[in-house]
């Protein structure tokens, strides 16, 4: 039996593809977020990207989206370690920490609607952030559910 990728390849052996099929589809690293001056704790926001389509998280322009919006952080192998705002249930993250993919991963369970199930997808939580100043974000904190257990 063939290993998936993912178990034998480190992110920066990985090829464009397999790269990009490490996104779950959640949404959550496409919400705004503020960082605790005081404890360095990222703090996440109802309040998402102006390009991300709430109803299939997905960016309405993945491939210019850095130059619509310019604090759009791409994502490399060498980079991940040193985002402490991704999400703990970010398969780039959790590769990155050594951990596998979790079981509602679309390439684990073979369908996105596990991210769905497993309650990681901000789909029914998130709005836009059009219209809210970001000395408002604070008002708009939310803390990530934790992933529910596989049924």
């Amino acid at each position: 039996m063939i290993e998936p990728f993912w178990k034998t390849k480190t992110l920066a052996e990985m090829t464009p593809t397999e790269w990009e099929s490490l996104c779950d589809g959640c949404g959550r690293c496409c919400l705004n977020k503020l960082e605790d001056e005081d404890t360095g704790e990222f703090l996440y926001t109802r309040a998402a990207c102006k390009l991300l389509d709430i109803g299939t998280c997905q960016c309405t322009d993945y491939v210019n989206r850095a130059k619509i919006v310019p604090d759009c952080v791409t994502l490399t192998a060498k980079n991940v370690a040193e985002l402490g705002w991704l999400p703990e249930t970010c398969a780039y993250r959790r590769l990155d920490e050594g951990l596998g993919l979790a079981w509602w991963h679309p390439l684990v369970s073979g369908t996105p609607e596990t991210v769905r199930q497993a309650g990681i997808s901000v789909e029914n939580d998130a709005y836009t952030e059009e219209g809210i100043k970001v000395e408002e974000l604070v008002h708009h904190i939310w803390k990530l559910p934790k992933a529910r257990r596989k049924r």
